[in-house]
């Protein structure tokens, strides 16, 4: 019986294990673990509103904006313990600091007085309590965080030499 086992297994190994032929299509390359890494990483996202939401909670809207598709645990709205309010740069511009995307919307509810709930609210009861379902003048994706080495001195600095064009990629304008 052991005998068959270890014959088994080796057939399952050798018929298994299948290298991979480049025949120099883009579909047959393997992607390096590096790359794949970088781009699991969470981005880098800055933005302008029209009015200032920057204590407002953020929650994300389907395309059609008809439904809120993602909103925040009161305790997700911590980055360690202080509340993760945007960080503000140069010339009105936000440092994101809770995952938004050109769906986003605004709540009524300050992220001081969110995190304190017990229990979120319905979808319902978020939805009827949006302030703004357009409130984004501008929204741009500026890499991941590995490719700066000071941040928010890095981010001023393209503001103010008007590099974001170059350095970034615009979502919203």
């Amino acid at each position: 019986m052991k005998n068959v086992t270890l014959f088994s297994l080796i057939v399952l190994v050798m018929f298994g294990c299948k290298s991979q032929k480049n025949n120099g299509s883009s579909k047959d390359r393997l992607i390096p673990v590096e790359t794949q890494f970088v781009n699991a990483l969470p981005h880098i996202v800055i933005y302008k509103t029209g009015k200032d939401y920057s204590h407002n909670v953020p929650v994300l809207l389907s395309d059609d904006k008809t439904q809120i598709i993602s909103y925040p645990h009161p305790t997700d709205l911590f980055i360690g313990e202080n509340l993760a309010l945007p960080a503000k740069l140069h010339n009105g511009y936000l440092l994101d600091n809770r995952g938004i995307g050109k769906n986003v919307a605004f709540l009524r509810f300050t992220y001081e007085e969110y995190s304190k709930l017990q229990v979120v609210p319905s979808l319902k009861e978020l939805y009827e309590n949006i302030i703004d379902q357009n409130p984004l003048i501008e929204l741009w994706d500026c890499g991941t965080k590995a490719n700066f080495t000071n941040l928010e001195k890095q981010l001023n600095e393209w503001i103010d030499k008007n590099l974001l064009v170059e350095k970034c990629k615009r979502i919203i304008r």
